[in-house]
């Protein structure tokens, strides 16, 4: 079976994590602090800070920006479920705006429309490495005062005309198992506001400044230091890794464009394609089905948007939704086709495996098998 998934880690990770055993400090020490300093100049930032998951980081980086009751946060539907999560667990109000049709990225058009006098941020989802439309939302940022929080939990070593993502506003990485670099679990916060990193650090280590001196009302969400010596070796191999992702990427694409949407990939952004995903014009469900019998594993990344998930639909009066084809004043109505975008493509998106493990005969299979389904 090729997996849709597969972590790289050998012995120099092996070999970091028993340098951190045998020393007996495996807390968050200097292992963390080395892998700090190594991703913020990967970013091209001042700081990093590093936290016990991506999630962690959306958290902390919301909580950091002094956002909660009363403010609301504009981000996407299309997205993992901790994205709109940490919005509502500081206290804040989610608004769902729909998504481009081509790179299933946040509509920079329609956050313009989702602006209101209570909007203290955006949140936009780097979603599969795909960079967003940064520029439109830097502008929208900067014309109505706002925080810019990006989630590139799946877009390490993505850029835009050169800049890595993470440093266009507050960023926020995963280093979950499947992601394009690993620590098992963990994250990291990026900023270029001394005041903003100083804040994360206090509040990821139970507010305290000096060993039990408590400024803050903080939070257990430190990374280990076995997860900071294995972060370090993966993030000097992260490099090889994305360009072998990408050249997988362009094997698929250029066997399969024309039978099925491919990636979009816009002029001076570099998609790291964290997962290689198509749109299937139906039955995907059997699609998937017959890729697995024939040794392929798939993956859909998102079969429901986050403002149909079952939580979601019993809490509607805790979000808001503008799509293309909703306005601001009927926003709370049944959560179906608030959204018809997001909604569509979570119909028909399917992740085919892309990951530096791939060798050319599992490409190979890959493209062939998914051509039989096109006729």
């Amino acid at each position: 079976m090729i997996p849709i998934a597969y972590p790289l880690l050998g012995t120099e990770e092996q070999e970091a994590v028993l340098q951190v055993l045998a020393s007996a400090h495996i807390a968050q020490g200097e292992h963390v602090a080395t892998f700090e300093r190594a991703f913020a100049t990967l970013c091209q930032v001042k700081d990093a800070i590093a936290v016990s998951s991506g999630t962690a980081a959306l958290y902390l980086a919301l909580h950091a920006h002094d956002i909660g009751p009363g403010d609301e946060v504009i981000t996407t539907a299309f997205s993992f479920a901790a994205t709109a999560n940490v919005i509502l667990l500081v206290g804040a109000t989610p608004v769902f705006v729909d998504i481009e049709p081509d790179t299933y990225n946040i509509d920079p058009t329609l956050v313009a429309e989702a602006i209101t006098k209570h909007t203290k941020a955006i949140l936009p989802v780097h979603l599969y490495g795909n960079p967003c439309a940064m520029d439109q939302l830097l502008q929208l940022a900067e014309a109505y005062h706002l925080t810019i929080i990006e989630d590139a939990c799946q877009a390490h070593a993505a850029a835009i005309h050169g800049k890595p993502v993470g440093g266009f506003g507050t960023g926020c990485f995963s280093f979950y198992a499947t992601k394009n670099m690993t620590t098992g679990e963990g994250g990291m916060i990026t900023t270029n506001n001394p005041e903003i990193a100083e804040r994360c650090r206090l509040l990821r280590n139970h507010g305290q400044k000096e060993h039990y001196t408590h400024n803050e009302l903080g939070y257990n969400l430190r990374m280990t230091d076995i997860q900071g010596a294995i972060g370090v070796v993966q993030l000097k191999r992260l490099e090889q890794m994305t360009e072998q992702r990408i050249a997988n990427a362009a094997f698929l694409t250029s066997h399969l464009r024309g039978a099925v949407q491919t990636p979009i990939i816009h002029p001076e952004h570099r998609h790291v394609y964290h997962q290689y995903t198509i749109q299937v014009p139906s039955n995907r469900d059997q699609w998937a089905a017959h890729l697995r019998e024939r040794g392929v594993s798939t993956g859909i990344h998102y079969p429901m948007p986050i403002h149909q998930q079952p939580f979601y639909q019993n809490h509607t009066d805790e979000y808001r939704c503008v799509g293309a084809h909703s306005t601001t004043s009927v926003i709370r109505a049944h959560p179906e086709g608030l959204l018809p975008i997001a909604e569509s493509a979570a119909q028909h998106v399917l992740s085919l495996p892309v990951h530096p493990a791939l060798c050319a005969e599992d490409l190979i299979t890959i493209t062939k098998e998914v051509l039989k389904l096109c006729h």
